[in-house]
């Protein structure tokens, strides 16, 4: 069965007055989000991906000794970046769990220290790509970045925060001020309750 573009979880004008305008979710949502739907569907009818799980088809098709991953790669990664992205945030007011809240801490001295590390990430991945907040195999929390559409379920890792570094998730709003962008998203766009019932 073909994967399929999901509904956003809010319209698309519900993030405007947090920071992030109806005109780049209609960009982001409904046409980067849609071609990665409709690429990674042409790409994989009638292999042996076809009918298996985003997950499945990611770590099948992640070559680490790769300069370049494959079109399947790029496309279904992207596409399960973004399915988890939009639930990553939200309209409302959002306050971090205390359960998250400790983790937090005990894994990076305090709040702000995790939010320094988590834009210093972002800001510092070179070209398109993604700065994280995982849970790593061994159980701890860690800051990570990768490049393009690579992502946590490539190194068996969970993800719990993601935020998409890529120019057309930004540029309508904040034009090159990547960083403004990741601060913002820290302070105004993150779903924390989405975030600490993923771990």
């Amino acid at each position: 069965m073909a994967f399929e573009l999901p509904d956003l979880p809010y319209a698309h004008d519900a993030l405007a007055s947090k920071g992030m305008s109806a005109e780049t979710l209609e960009y982001h949502h409904d046409l980067h989000h849609k071609a990665y739907v409709d690429n990674g569907n042409k790409l994989i009818a009638g292999t042996e991906w076809d009918g298996k799980s985003l997950e499945e088809i990611i770590k099948g098709t992640y070559d680490a000794n790769a300069v370049a991953q494959s079109g399947i790669f790029n496309n279904i990664s992207q596409l399960w970046n973004h399915n988890q992205f939009w639930e990553m945030m939200g309209p409302g007011e959002s306050k971090m769990p205390g359960d998250l809240e400790k983790a937090i801490t005990d894994s990076f001295g305090s709040v702000g220290t995790f939010k320094e590390e988590f834009s210093a990430a972002g800001a510092g991945q070179f070209g398109s790509g993604w700065a994280w907040l995982v849970k790593d195999t061994d159980g701890g929390l860690k800051v990570t970045k990768t490049e393009n559409g690579v992502n946590p379920v490539c190194f068996g890792q969970t993800a719990l925060l993601g935020c998409d570094v890529w120019e057309h998730s930004y540029y309508i709003d904040f034009r090159n001020k990547r960083p403004a962008y990741l601060t913002n998203f820290l302070d105004n766009l993150v779903n924390w309750e989405n975030v600490a019932s993923r771990m």
